[in-house]
């Protein structure tokens, strides 16, 4: 099992390699091989790490905490790059005599490796400070990501990200120092940021500096994890991204963020119990949910409104965390699958309906289940799924965090997540109903939203600088664009079901031991 881990982490980083050089046309095949083997790799690891921990060279370390985070990111890149494959069409980003196409292809490809590489390492890495390295180097590839496509939106959004994410990751940087320095004051100046040093003298360290550290951790981490009144580049930076990009930021590296909050309450509940970073996570969770919740009513864009919903269901996480009960708590991790399948599948339908109808508008969209026969259905799918909406995971995990609530006699908190998931499926539903089942008419492209052919191959890997734009008057025609932008989904969905109907044996058994690590504050 040592060989998984060093394969985890070196598969991808050699995926990012073999595509600087290699013919472009081979690069979306060693992505997608790479996405595929790290996530059987990733399984391979779920029955070891449901019955203990796995170390390696005292810098790698999983055990069931960070095997469910795995999973959610090994996932997503195995059916991103599959997605990214019709995304970045093969006869668009290779030939011909421009070069920008084949230029923006390749710096995709690198990228997406890079940051799949960097969100796999973060869950692996078995100090606080290595951690926070980890997530260091995700902010810079997917800012670089966020700002790939070369337009000014996108570079004020990446500008923006960069600006937050820094100012957040700096306070995060003050937390890994005051663990450091409650640390020494027990194990002397030698040690490493740990877990498990920390947690074995957990009981011993300074509660002041615990405390500051905590907040400190929740700040700087929850400003990458969407937590408000932090969260202002997420809706920016998920508009502006390729639409890969944008499912792997809200589907994985919003939840690698919330992991390392967790680490952060394993050790704040070991020392000074666990009342203290459940009333913190409370606040900040009751707060994302029920700003995102009205946030998601009268949005335009079909992107930001799905980023205003990652908003929410980061929220949801925090206050499941917040409940402290273990039904909760399982819950939450529950929630972190089923957020990564459903956000990662709605954001691949938004992509497809961005390729069909050249525009992000939700105004502009319309008569989607009609032209797309496939990707229609799937995102009314992933959209049921994000509202909570049996039989889907994401019913199942509220579920259980709710009962989690009313275990702990929160009922008034019980009482408000109800109504603002609620309100956030309505927010939802308004505007997927008229894109979805409004009628198209005669179903031509508006002349304002015009794609020319330098945005179309940036928003859906259409066509090359230079050539001719989508005439006003094109008339949509019924059918998928390619079904490397279906299967993916399906396969989203097929998980979903299978998360809220009958989890495996031994994803239950993995959850059960997440459990008690963090009700115990430690192994």
């Amino acid at each position: 099992m040592h060989a998984v881990l060093v394969l985890l982490l070196a598969l991808p980083a050699a995926a990012a390699l073999l595509c600087v050089r290699i013919p472009l046309r081979i690069a979306p095949v060693v992505t997608a091989v790479s996405g595929i083997v790290c996530f059987g790799l990733v399984l391979a690891l779920v029955p070891t790490a449901a019955h203990g921990d796995l170390q390696y060279a005292r810098l790698l370390r999983v055990d069931a905490l960070s095997a469910v985070f795995l999973l959610a990111t090994g996932f997503l890149y195995a059916a991103v790059a599959i997605y990214s494959v019709g995304y970045l069409s093969p006869g668009h980003t290779a030939g011909g005599h421009d070069q920008e196409p084949r230029r923006y292809a390749r710096r995709f490809w690198v990228g997406l490796n890079v940051f799949a590489w960097a969100m796999l390492a973060a869950p692996l890495m078995s100090n606080l400070a290595l951690l926070w390295v980890a997530i260091e180097i995700t902010t810079v590839v997917s800012a670089l990501l966020v700002a790939i496509e070369n337009t000014d939106g996108a570079a004020e959004a990446a500008w923006k990200y960069v600006l937050l994410a820094s100012a957040g990751l700096g306070l995060a940087l003050l937390a890994t120092i005051f663990a450091y320095y409650s640390g020494a004051h027990v194990l002397g100046q030698s040690y490493d940021l740990g877990f498990t040093q920390l947690l074995g003298v957990a009981t011993r360290l300074p509660h002041a500096a615990v405390q500051l550290t905590f907040v400190l951790a929740v700040l700087g981490f929850g400003t990458k994890m969407g937590l408000f009144p932090v969260h202002t580049w997420l809706p920016d930076a998920h508009s502006e991204a390729p639409t890969p990009v944008s499912a792997l930021l809200s589907g994985s590296l919003l939840a690698i963020c919330f992991y390392a909050i967790l680490r952060y309450y394993q050790v704040s509940a070991a020392a000074l119990g666990s009342r203290f970073p459940r009333d913190a996570l409370l606040v900040f969770g009751v707060a994302s949910l029920l700003l995102a919740a009205l946030y998601l009513f009268g949005q335009r864009d079909i992107k930001r409104l799905l980023a205003y919903s990652s908003v929410e269901h980061m929220g949801i996480l925090a206050i499941g965390v917040g409940f402290g009960a273990p039904v909760a708590l399982a819950g939450v991790l529950l929630h972190v699958l089923g957020h990564a399948a459903a956000k990662g599948n709605a954001f691949m339908g938004a992509g497809v309906f961005v390729q069909k109808f050249g525009t992000k508008r939700i105004a502009n969209i319309r008569g989607g289940l009609d032209l797309l026969p496939w990707s229609g259905p799937l995102f009314v799918l992933a959209i049921f799924a994000l509202g909570a909406m049996p039989p889907f995971g994401l019913f199942r995990s509220e579920f259980e965090i709710v009962a989690g609530g009313l275990e702990a006699r929160s009922y008034v908190l019980a009482a408000i997540l109800i109504i603002g998931v609620t309100v956030a499926f309505l927010g939802l539903a308004v505007s997927v109903t008229r894109m979805l089942m409004e009628p198209a008419g005669p179903a031509r492209q508006p002349a304002r939203e015009l794609v020319p052919a330098a945005a179309a191959h940036r928003e859906a890997g259409s066509t090359a600088a230079g050539s001719t734009a989508r005439p006003a008057t094109a008339t949509l025609s019924r059918g998928e664009p390619t079904a490397w932008m279906v299967v993916p989904v399906a396969a989203g969905a097929l998980a979903l079901l299978i998360l809220g109907i009958h989890p495996p044996a031994e994803l239950t058994e993995l959850f059960s031991r997440a459990v008690a690590l963090l009700t115990r504050g430690g192994s």
